[in-house]
């Protein structure tokens, strides 16, 4: 079961006291950070010109992709056309998990079926991870500039830590203490049982 909100805030105190503040990962060295500081001032970067051409994401055209070998990392739940995969390492947020299709496309290759198939499993994941205990909500995500083979996010975030909301909420995965492994590795197997309790196969 994840940590309560208590829980968490109990540790970060004990590592940076209650006024202290948490290590900044290095977000202002990403060229995908919009601001700069300028005079001690943070202010949006200026916007650069048009490039020729959109840079190819990793995987383009299914060249270097990891779906090439068949074999996924990290791999939770899978059923004959779509795989459920989790991070490496537990992070700051109580779980992260992804969604993808085994087959090599994107969101816009999709046909009637596997867009239902995808909004099915979606909704059942979204619904498993959000009844977890200490979750407050479950965001879910696909940005699509990163790698050319689709992949959603799901991302569950603590009840009631006010700052940890809304879009910015991922930028705390790499801040917030997190879960033991043993936790983190219950909550996964427990998301994929339940996944497997409509189709498909827990791998953990």
């Amino acid at each position: 079961m994840p940590m309560s909100p208590e829980e968490v805030y109990a540790k970060v105190v004990e590592q940076v006291g209650e006024a202290g503040r948490l290590p900044m990962p290095p977000v202002e060295t990403w060229d995908i950070f919009p601001w700069e500081q300028v005079d001690r001032t943070w202010l949006p970067k200026v916007l650069r010109p048009p490039l020729q051409a959109e840079e190819p994401r990793r995987g383009e055209h299914g060249r270097g992709c990891e779906c090439e070998s068949g074999e996924l990392p990290n791999l939770v739940w899978r059923n004959e056309r779509w795989a459920v995969t989790s991070t490496n390492a537990p992070g700051g947020m109580p779980l992260i998990l992804f969604l993808r299709p085994l087959e090599h496309l994107d969101l816009g290759d999709l046909d009637d079926a596997m867009a239902a198939e995808y909004g099915r499993i979606s909704v059942r994941l979204h619904r498993i991870m959000a009844h977890l205990p200490h979750i407050g909500r479950v965001h879910v995500c696909r940005w699509g500039d990163g790698g050319a083979h689709l992949h959603t996010w799901f991302i569950a975030r603590y009840e009631r830590l006010p700052h940890i909301i809304g879009s910015m909420a991922v930028e705390w995965n790499e801040m917030l203490p997190p879960p033991t492994e043993e936790v983190w590795r219950a909550d996964i197997r427990h998301v994929a049982e339940r996944l497997a309790h409509h189709d498909g196969e827990c791998r953990v």
